[in-house]
């Protein structure tokens, strides 16, 4: 086994705003994730499912209004687009791809 296999990816965003963990679930690739207080702009590649794990998020995704999402709420969010992220305070996250 390469030691390599064993490491867990730490992604950073926004000058340190946005931080994320990469692991291997029963669902797939995931990232557990926190954001401080602001507002984001995300790129997906593939499709993503985000839910809060603490906190509330304002999000918009393409073509609709600004919706909140709270602790235990999750979002879907298609392959391709952006979308925007607002925080009004610290917010605790899970993120599946696929």
């Amino acid at each position: 086994m390469n030691n390599t296999d064993n490491l867990v990816s730490h992604n950073v965003y926004f000058e340190g705003k946005v931080q994320s963990l990469g692991l291997e679930t029963e669902k797939g690739k995931a990232t557990l994730g926190v954001m401080k207080k602001g507002v984001y702009e995300f790129s997906t590649s593939s499709a993503e499912k985000m839910i809060v794990i603490s906190g509330s998020m304002n999000v918009r995704l393409p073509g609709n209004d600004w919706v909140t999402y709270t602790s235990q709420q999750e979002f879907d969010v298609v392959a391709g687009v952006s979308f925007g992220v607002s925080c009004d305070a610290d917010v605790a996250y899970i993120c599946y791809y696929g």
